[in-house]
């Protein structure tokens, strides 16, 4: 029987380089089993050979995620796997965030099967789990042994293209696809049980889940609006005339500012709106429809407000994940946490 050939990744602690002090390490490539590799490739037996391993600094990757992404997909091309398996990542974000985006380059590229394991806490379960198979794992490396006996069954699974069974028994995150099951109990039958088990306090466990949300908080009000900075956003996809930013027609995952400080007003044929969710026909006319900058200048000028900020912010909202919208919120927030306003006005379509 011929061998799995698999390559895999591994960080610099877990690659025997070092801890923190060793994280601005470059590329390594180490020929066969190194580190938790070994107890990989034993746990999937002894049809899993493990041609090389990646071995890579947090800080290197992490500071140069999409070149150094490329560069280790080229790596492992060069051995033609038929496996990629990268972590565990436990609760290390930088670490996790290099396992996903490796196994969801590798997997896009090579077209090979690509798993990897972090705990719940890390960012890169929000980011790639829809890319590639995430197994669950503890906050630390306790139960390394474990995790990569977990991360190796599943492996096994996908390259022997067997039937993958739910996130609860095998142990991953979902995906976020549902597929078609036949069982016995009729649909109906199934939705009645579970109604009675929610009336009586008796646990049941639904079949759609609901995508959890956050609570937010109202914020307190400003005191004084004469001595407020305001600055405008919106996810209404108005950029500069050209679109110098390339920025997407839909699901977007960053944003952009944009300076106004000597402007009155936005003039048509200025600006452009990329959003494919709605008639952008009046607000191409008049930009101010979309971002309004001649009513602030009004009420700054009248002293209403103290100031209207230097810049604007940009994205297009339409068909947005929920990772995406958060991940741009975030970065929005940050944003304005970082300078000297105090309010925003978010603009939709």
């Amino acid at each position: 029987m011929a061998k799995i050939k698999t390559v895999y990744y591994v960080n610099q602690f877990f690659g025997q380089e070092g801890g923190e002090e060793a994280a601005s390490t470059g590329i390594k490539v180490y020929e066969g089993a190194l580190g938790v590799a070994k107890s990989f490739a034993e746990a999937y037996g002894d049809d899993c050979e493990v041609l090389a391993t990646i071995v890579c600094g947090d800080n290197y990757i992490a500071e140069n995620l999409d070149e150094v992404t490329a560069e280790i997909v080229e790596l492992v091309a060069g051995y033609k796997p038929d496996l990629f398996a990268a972590g565990p990542a436990y609760a290390a974000g930088r670490y996790g965030v290099a396992c996903g985006s490796l196994c969801q380059a590798v997997g896009g590229r090579l077209g090979i099967p690509t798993v990897t394991a972090m705990n719940e806490l890390n960012p890169g379960v929000a980011l790639y789990r829809k890319s590639t198979y995430i197994v669950s794992t503890d906050a630390n490396a306790r139960k390394v042994k474990t995790d990569t006996a977990k991360m190796a069954r599943l492996a096994k699974k996908l390259v022997n293209k067997e039937h993958i069974s739910s996130p609860e028994e095998e142990k991953y995150f979902a995906k976020g696809y549902k597929r078609n099951v036949r069982l016995e109990r009729r649909p109906a039958k199934r939705a009645v049980d579970m109604l009675l088990n929610k009336f009586n306090g008796r646990e049941f466990i639904t079949e759609i889940p609901l995508p959890p949300k956050e609570d937010i908080s109202r914020p307190a009000a400003i005191p004084d609006l004469s001595k407020a900075t305001i600055a405008l956003a919106t996810d209404g996809g108005l950029y500069p005339a050209g679109n110098p930013d390339n920025m997407p027609s839909a699901n977007a995952d960053r944003f952009e500012s944009y300076d106004i400080s000597s402007l009155d007003t936005l003039k048509e044929g200025e600006w452009v709106i990329k959003h494919n969710g709605y008639d952008n026909t009046f607000s191409n006319a008049d930009p101010n429809r979309l971002v309004p900058v001649d009513s602030m200048r009004v009420l700054e000028k009248e002293g209403y407000i103290g100031k209207l900020y230097d810049e604007f912010l940009a994205t297009t909202g339409l068909i947005c994940t929920v990772e995406n919208a958060t991940k741009t919120g975030k970065q929005m927030v940050k944003y304005i946490k970082e300078r000297d306003i105090d309010a925003v006005i978010l603009t939709s379509t």
